[in-house]
């Protein structure tokens, strides 16, 4: 492939590539690592925000910490210090209720270091791929006939989150068009698994049965507004097709990773309860219904399938069921 940078060489036998992980301690993030770390033979330096949410990965990742996304100088330094092939920039402001309580926060953040990491990474001067993380937020209002949604629907974004990662996405098209950096940008639809916080809803509903299971709250669990469809994918699948988008995907193009199908939020939380170890009841809290709420979200992903191979493969069920017994495992440690 033409735009496939040149490997950063560590001894004359074995040409080793190196990719760079912002975020790296988060929730896409540390999935990302760990696939990397059984699935290539790549070096992996993470860079994340916050002092020892990556520690696991001490010793076996170059691991550095603090605001240098924000930092441009000091960006371009760890960027000509560590030579990446490959840049994964997932750090974001990801909640999307955060983003309407502080939209100048969310926008700040998600623009500036985004712009930041494709300066930093053509001052490097080798063209690394760098593989830009939208959402599928970013379509905002969808009709019916819209459905399932491909890369070339209209962008309607209906919250400062999506406009931030339209400007993201936005920003890795204009320096691909503008200075041929080779950027492949990605649209995720919802992706769940263990380690997610639970402001997202399938992580909320697993932690509080496992609470009620433990006996630290009332068998009452407290939900938002059950009719909406979601594409749900294990978080597993979805950094499975960021290495695919970034090492076989065209630069300059956008592709969506989806499950290709849609859940109601009830049957969602229909599936946990019925993995529930005690009965529960349910209550709608008004504080978790959102000012803007897309009816129906479903992903065509028919444009990365015709150029990985890559597909959504593990089952919903199976994700439920992690995720549950991540949050019994943390609610048991904290007793």
């Amino acid at each position: 492939m033409s735009d496939d940078p040149a490997p950063v060489t560590q001894d004359r036998r074995r040409p080793t590539l190196r990719a760079l992980i912002t975020g790296v301690g988060g929730f896409a993030g540390s999935h990302l690592t760990e696939y990397l770390l059984e699935q290539t033979d790549w070096d992996v330096v993470g860079l994340d925000l916050v002092e020892g949410r990556a520690a696991q990965y001490r010793g076996r990742i170059a691991l550095h910490t603090g605001d240098t996304l924000m930092n441009l100088p000091a960006l371009k330094e760890l960027f000509a210090a560590t030579s990446p092939a490959y840049i994964f920039h997932l750090a974001a402001q990801a909640f999307v209720p955060a983003s309407w309580e502080d939209p100048w926060n969310t926008l700040a953040n998600n623009i500036r270091s985004q712009l930041n990491v494709l300066l930093a990474a053509i001052a490097m001067g080798t063209r690394p791929r760098v593989l830009v993380v939208g959402s599928a937020d970013e379509y905002g209002i969808v009709a019916a006939g819209e459905l399932p949604i491909r890369e070339t629907n209209a962008l309607r974004p209906t919250s400062p989150y999506a406009v931030s990662k339209v400007a993201q996405d936005m920003l890795g098209y204009q320096y691909y068009a503008s200075h041929k950096l080779p950027v492949v940008r990605v649209r995720p639809f919802n992706h769940i698994g263990p380690g997610q916080s639970p402001a997202f809803v399938t992580s909320d509903f697993a932690k509080q049965i496992a609470e009620v299971e433990a006996g630290r709250r009332e068998p009452v669990l407290h939900v938002g507004d059950l009719s909406t469809r979601r594409d749900f994918s294990d978080v597993k699948d979805i950094v499975r097709g960021y290495h695919l988008a970034i090492t076989q995907g065209q630069a300059g193009e956008v592709y969506n990773l989806g499950a290709e199908r849609s859940y109601s939020i009830r049957e969602i939380l229909d599936q946990l309860m019925a993995l529930s170890r005690v009965p529960l009841r349910i209550e709608v809290d008004k504080s978790r219904l959102r000012p803007v709420d897309i009816p129906e979200i479903v992903s065509d992903c028919s444009k990365l399938r015709l150029q990985t191979g890559w597909q959504a493969l593990i089952p919903l069920e199976q994700s439920l069921n992690n995720i549950l017994e991540y949050w019994r495992q943390q609610v048991q440690a904290r007793q």
